[in-house]
């Protein structure tokens, strides 16, 4: 089985640092499980990785693709086992790091995708029910279809994966619950490590957050999100948190200090639905980086948890 690392975590957590520092520890490359850094112009408001950040590692999926493009996590999962068998290949190890559980989970567990589960005008209908009607309509929806994702779904009340949910059991006949449970029979390709990063006390977390909002403004964010709002966005680009909360400083109907506060307190919920992904995930090897705060003492954490298995012994 081949034999990767995981880093995961919410947003501001220094998922990228420790994956930059483990690759040069282990003769590593990245590959992104980011579904925004993926795309083409939109570097400051995801937190890509600069060049000199990268510090010389190879990093794979990120900013390949225009942003007017959809892409899907069953794309994901094809594109990073590619990346994944080349980065082998060349007899370095693979090391996934982001925050997009989905992505993640898919890619790890070889779940597989059929092709005919979109349909776009069922999509844009059910969006328009949800603005409509409200996320509480939309959910009651999915429980005469699909009652486990009612409950896996109910208290994040994410729409884009509700309207998901319905649309793939009304194209396919079958719950997406369904085709995932089925699709865990295939045994992964992979024997890996995972490793999560999160704050014992929540507010450390949230106080980075709003630093790293403040310096992302500091580095261009505005500018970047005006470009960004007059491109041509896929429906997946445009959930990108940092642009679309800046539309009412664009239209003089809010100050950009209220646009800001906006960004920080979206990315804060972001962040707090990705920690609830993350949590049902029993193979984690969790690191509080309040109690584990600089990159050394997190790296030195792993490198005794790795040793200690044996894990990339031979």
């Amino acid at each position: 089985m081949k034999k990767l690392l995981v880093v995961a975590g919410p947003t501001a957590s220094g998922k990228t640092s420790l994956s930059i520092e483990l690759a040069k520890l282990y003769n590593g490359e990245i590959v992104s499980a980011d579904s925004m850094q993926i795309y083409r112009g939109m570097d400051i408001a995801t937190a890509k990785p600069a060049e000199e950040e990268m510090r010389g590692i190879k990093h794979h999926l990120i900013g390949f693709l225009d942003s007017n493009k959809s892409y899907s996590v069953g794309k994901y999962v094809e594109d990073a086992k590619k990346a994944v068998d080349d980065i082998v290949n060349r007899d370095k190890l693979p090391i996934i790091c982001g925050g997009t559980g989905l992505y993640i989970d898919s890619f790890l567990n070889g779940i597989e995708f059929v092709d005919n589960s979109s349909d776009p005008d069922l999509r844009t209908e059910l969006n328009r029910i949800a603005e409509a009607k409200g996320i509480d309509y939309l959910l009651k929806m999915l429980l005469e279809v699909d009652p486990y994702s009612y409950r896996r779904l109910f208290e994040e009340r994410n729409q884009k994966r509700i309207v998901r949910a319905i649309e793939f059991y009304k194209t396919t006949g079958v719950t997406i619950t369904e085709q995932i449970e089925n699709s865990r029979s295939n045994e992964s390709e992979y024997d890996y490590m995972i490793f999560g990063l999160k704050a014992a006390d929540r507010s450390y977390l949230y106080s980075r957050i709003n630093k790293r909002v403040d310096i992302m403004v500091e580095e261009g964010l505005v500018n970047e999100a005006e470009k960004v709002l007059n491109s041509d966005l896929s429906e997946t680009a445009s959930k990108a948190i940092g642009y679309k909360q800046l539309k009412p400083y664009f239209n003089g109907t809010s100050t950009l200090e209220e646009c800001i506060d906006r960004i920080k307190i979206e990315t804060r919920h972001y962040a707090k639905r990705q920690l609830t992904w993350f949590k049902r995930n029993n193979k984690i090897n969790w690191i509080n980086i309040d109690e584990l705060k600089s990159v050394n003492e997190q790296i030195d954490y792993i490198k005794s948890l790795i040793d200690n298995r044996g894990f990339l012994n031979g």
